[in-house]
Parts: structure tokens; C-alpha cells; sequence
């Protein structure tokens, strides 16, 4: 999941006030929606990756495939080097984007199930917002505070009924991704106001390259490797798809169609990674799964409607 991953995207897009016209419009839309598609592939991704590599091997290669990707198209484009002052914030965006949440949410489904994990960490836009609340002193509405403290109820039974009343170690990781992710897109909002959105995940992914490498190396030396169909597939989707192209096509979704209504179509995230279990994984969902999916949707429209 964007992580990877996923959720209110941090960007800077040139929204115009005037609405767009037929041909944008479907194309954006389009774009858009291939990045939620994208980032609801990171758990099951996730999860196959985890049948062949071990899970610090996983991420430590997830960086540096994503992290060379990146750097290609930085380089190709010409794009110039940030200046110095922006780096603290890019090392904030790394650490939570690309080295905190892949690792906490892979720890988390070594023993969870990619629905129960989608289920939690679909309150990643409301941990978000309420990050970028404190990070830039607005002041949201009390509609928005209450249906955010509504979803995050909802999450938190939803977490102890199926821990069997009390918060398993793989829940403790993934409340810990949500707030490091949170962190992290709140920083990569600020400066997504000074570069492009892509460029942001692209450079904070450049930047984890020298400790990834290394750590690549340690991991895979120590952890076995069982190279199988699905776990080569898993470890590219999550490095290409979800850590870099995913995010590309959401931008350009977004800077077409504008923020509000590409933030719609990412409500639907956690319900389509549900799906995805399914299919992919074979899971079994029980009631609550879905339907706690679904509450938390509710939230986080309310919210959305409350932010204007």
C-alpha cells in the first residue's frame, strides 16, 4: 500500500480554478485512478515478496530498485539537484515514506493478513491530516475532528475484536507505519509547495540510496532467498509500481482533475486491497473486514467534505 504507500498524497500540482474538459478530464481521471489501483497492490505485492525474501531483504531491495528507477528519471530529465535547505525535509520524507512505513507494514504481515493491515491503514488519510493540522496550525472544523476520532474508533475496535481483546505486536507496527507515514507525507506537503510532488518521493528515494545499498548486502547475507514467480513479482510491483509509478500517475491524475476529486477516488483504497486479498492471496475475510472498510470510507468523505 504507498505504502506505500497511500493515502492524502503530498504534491504540489498547478490546480486550475476552471473545470476540466472532456478529453483531461477522462484522462485524468484515468491516471488517477491506475495510482490508487497501484498503491491497493502493495500489500498482496507485499505479501508474495515475503514467500521468497525476508522481510528486511525485502524493503533494503525494494529501496534501492525504486531508488534507481528514480535517479534514472531524475537524471534523464535533467532535473536539478534541491537546494541545501530542502534536504532536511527530504531526509523527514524518507524515513517515513520509504524506510519507515515499508518496513513496519512488512514486520506487520509477517504475521497479519493484508485485509486485517488495509483495514488499519486505511486511517492513514485522517492520520494525515491531523499531522498536516499540527505541522501547519489550521484549525479544521469540529465535523472534520469528530469524524476523525470516529474513524479512528471504529479502526481500534476493529483491531482489538480480531486481536481477541488486546492490540497484537503486528497491529503495534502498523499503528507505528501510520504515524511515521503521516510524518512524512505532511513533510513532503510543504515541499511539494517548492517542487513537484514526483520529485519529492524521487529525491527522498536518491537519498536512501548509500544506507540502502549496504543494508541490501547485510540482509541478503544473512536472510535466505527463495527466488519463486511470486516473490520476484511482488519485490518488483512494490519497488516500480507501488514506491514510483504509482505515484507519477496520481500526480498527473491529480494536477488534470484536480486534489478534491482525486482524493475521492482514493477512498476506495482499502476496499479495493480487500479485494486484491482475495484474489491474489486466497484470504478469507470475515464481516467486520469490509464493513469496517466501508465505516472508515464513511470518515474520511466526511472529512474531506469538512476540509471544503
Amino acid at each position: 500500500m504507498r505504502a506505500e504507500s497511500s493515502a492524502i498524497a503530498p504534491t504540489r500540482i498547478a490546480v486550475s480554478t476552471a473545470e476540466p474538459q472532456g478529453r483531461g478530464r477522462t484522462s485524468g481521471t484515468l491516471m488517477a485512478a491506475l495510482g490508487v489501483t497501484a498503491f491497493s497492490l502493495t500489500f498482496p505485492a507485499t505479501a508474495w515478496g515475503l514467500e521468497g525474501f525476508g522481510p528486511w531483504s525485502l524493503v533494503a531491495v525494494r529501496s534501492v530498485l525504486a531508488a534507481l528507477i528514480a535517479g534514472g528519471c531524475l537524471l534523464a530529465l535533467r532535473v536539478p539537484v534541491p537546494e541545501r535547505r530542502h534536504w532536511a525535509g527530504l531526509a523527514v520524507v524518507a524515513a517515513g515514506v520509504v524506510v519507515g512505513f515499508p518496513m513496519l507494514t512488512t514486520l506487520a504481515l509477517q504475521t497479519s493478513t493484508t485485509a486485517h493491515a488495509a483495514v488499519v491503514v486505511g486511517l492513514l488519510p485522517l492520520t494525515t491530516a491531523l499531522f498536516s493540522a499540527l505541522r501547519t496550525g489550521t484549525r479544521p472544523s469540529r465535523t472534520f475532528w469528530a469524524a476523525a476520532l470516529a474513524g479512528a474508533a471504529v479502526v481500534a475496535a476493529f483491531t482489538v475484536q480480531q486481536s481477541g481483546g488486546a492490540l497484537s505486536t503486528a497491529d503495534v507496527y502498523l499503528f507505528g507505519a501510520l504515524l511515521v507515514c503521516a510524518a512524512g507525507y505532511t513533510e513532503g506537503g510543504r515541499l511539494a509547495r517548492i517542487m513537484p510532488g514526483w520529485q519529492v518521493i524521487g529525491w527522498a528515494l536518491v537519498l536512501c540510496l548509500p544506507v540502502a545499498v549496504p543494508a541490501a548486502a547485510v540482509a541478503l547475507s544473512y536472510e535466505p532467498v527463495r527466488l519463486t514467480a511470486h516473490s520476484v513479482a511482488g519485490v518488483l510491483w512494490v519497488a516500480a509500481g507501488s514506491q514510483f509509478l504509482g505515484l507519477v500517475v496520481w500526480y498527473r491524475g491529480m494536477a488534470a482533475i484536480g486534489i478534491p476529486k482525486a482524493s475521492q477516488l482514493q477512498l476506495a483504497q482499502p476496499l479495493l486491497t480487500l479485494v486484491w486479498s482475495v484474489l491474489l492471496l486466497g484470504e478469507h475475510l470475515t464481516v467486520a473486514a469490509p464493513l469496517t472498510a466501508a465505516a472508515v470510507l464513511v470518515c474520511i468523505a466526511v472529512t474531506q467534505r469538512a476540509r471544503g
